[in-house]
């Protein structure tokens, strides 16, 4: 999949890594945590191995496996042009100058380094650069070309393996994976906060929150399914149970817009970057009750998530101020949009009637829609967990019940 040798622009494919891995679409196409393997190739980039007396989780083969499809340029490049992701990031370092101004800055999955090029802009004196995969060598390049190496250092290694012998004042990392949590990134987020952050550090972003609501979808329902009912004049519903599995058994990630969403959203999970444990990520689970808006057939439920960029939430949120902020979404559906003013947070959002990201919405999808009236209460529970196969990979557990009927969908996020 990828070239060996013979290359101008410095990039080695090392042995060391293990054996040839498959990817899956998903895993070839999609952002998520950058790490790393050793590599010879450059003499310029600090290498790391898991020799060194630090306690670590282990690098798994799925980990090796993940760390290869990062190597791929196409998938930086779908995050560079996606202009919200981009700019909005870019925007929140220029607005917390005053917090990286000649400080010492950790990116944590730096990728092409880009992120970590906007902090050297932005002032700082420092910036560690980090990622497992071997885009840490393109990376690498492109902050000589910018002629700021004596400002990005390129450590290629995991967070969980590299070494920073100094404090560092802000860290900051492009973490989120499709409905927040997938690929399980944040994990090296906090890893790197507990290691290094001083006291009234500041991470960008400060905050995360993870929305579901019950979406109708008629046309990809019509698309996927009835299609089959006539094809051409022969009758071919035979194929419909099939249609329905290959469709429908796993989540979906495309985009809606704000028609397709029943109600006001809930949130599933409020993350607080100064506080949350690798722990709680390894299950969440929410209770949820909606009432539809209108007449209309229930085809499964959607999920979005924004993340917060806001400085003054450095001290990090108490228990009881992040309890007010959940029920307050609960109870009245209300979602944070971009700054209007100076004192509002920036927020980058990817909920349906914003402007579309690369993350798009992630939908699960029931086998057979639900028949809804207006004000037709749904309601269940909804548990995400890291699977035991593979701690990237998210199990999703879904009870609701509406108009008398109890219903579970189990599906895989892979």
């Amino acid at each position: 999949m990828f070239p060996r040798e013979n290359h101008s622009n410095g990039y080695e494919q090392v042995g060391a890594m293990g054996p040839t891995h498959t990817h899956t679409h998903r895993e070839r196409v999609r952002r998520g945590t950058r790490r790393s393997r050793a590599s010879s190739s450059s003499h310029s980039v600090r290498v790391f191995d898991q020799s060194q007396p630090h306690h670590r989780p282990p690098c798994t083969d799925f980990d090796v496996a993940y760390f290869h499809s990062y190597a791929h340029l196409g998938i930086h490049q779908e995050m560079i042009k996606d202009r919200v992701r981009t700019e909005t990031y870019r925007e929140a370092i220029m607005q917390h100058q005053s917090f990286i101004a000649g400080k010492v800055v950790v990116d944590v999955g730096c990728g092409t380094g880009i992120l970590s090029i906007f902090c050297a802009q932005a002032g700082a004196k420092r910036v560690y650069a980090i990622d497992a995969s071997d885009i840490a060598l393109q990376a690498n390049e492109v902050v000589k070309a910018n002629n700021l190496s004596d400002v990005v250092v390129v450590l290629h290694g995991r967070v969980e393996d590299v070494e920073i012998d100094e404090e560092v004042d802000v860290i900051i990392s492009e973490w989120m994976g499709y409905m927040l949590l997938y690929e399980s990134m944040l994990g090296s987020v906090i890893n790197a906060r507990d290691r290094w952050l001083k006291p009234g550090g500041l991470i960008l972003p400060s905050s995360a929150t993870l929305y579901m609501a019950p979406v109708t979808h008629t046309d990809r329902y019509n698309d996927s399914v009835d299609f089959w009912r006539n094809v051409y004049g022969i009758n071919m519903s035979a194929m419909v149970p099939l249609a329905k599995q290959c469709a429908f058994e796993e989540p979906s990630v495309e985009t809606i817009t704000g028609e397709n969403v029943l109600t006001w959203p809930h949130v599933v999970k409020y993350i607080d970057s100064y506080s949350v444990t690798i722990n709680e990520l390894e299950s969440v689970t929410t209770k949820f009750k909606f009432n539809s808006m209108m007449r209309a057939p229930l085809h499964g439920f959607a999920f979005w998530f924004d993340v917060e960029f806001n400085g003054n939430a450095i001290a990090s949120t108490n228990y009881n101020s992040t309890t007010s902020f959940i029920d307050n979404h609960q109870m009245n559906g209300s979602q944070r949009k971009k700054r209007t003013n100076p004192n509002e947070a920036l927020v980058l959002s990817t909920a349906p009637e914003d402007p579309p990201t690369h993350w798009q919405q992630t939908l699960i999808y029931f086998y057979d829609p639900i028949e809804l009236e207006q004000d037709q209460l749904i309601e269940g529970l909804v548990t995400l967990s890291q699977s035991r196969e593979n701690a990237r990979f998210m199990n999703i557990h879904l009870e609701y019940t509406s108009g008398g009927r109890s219903h579970v969908k189990e599906s895989v996020m892979r």
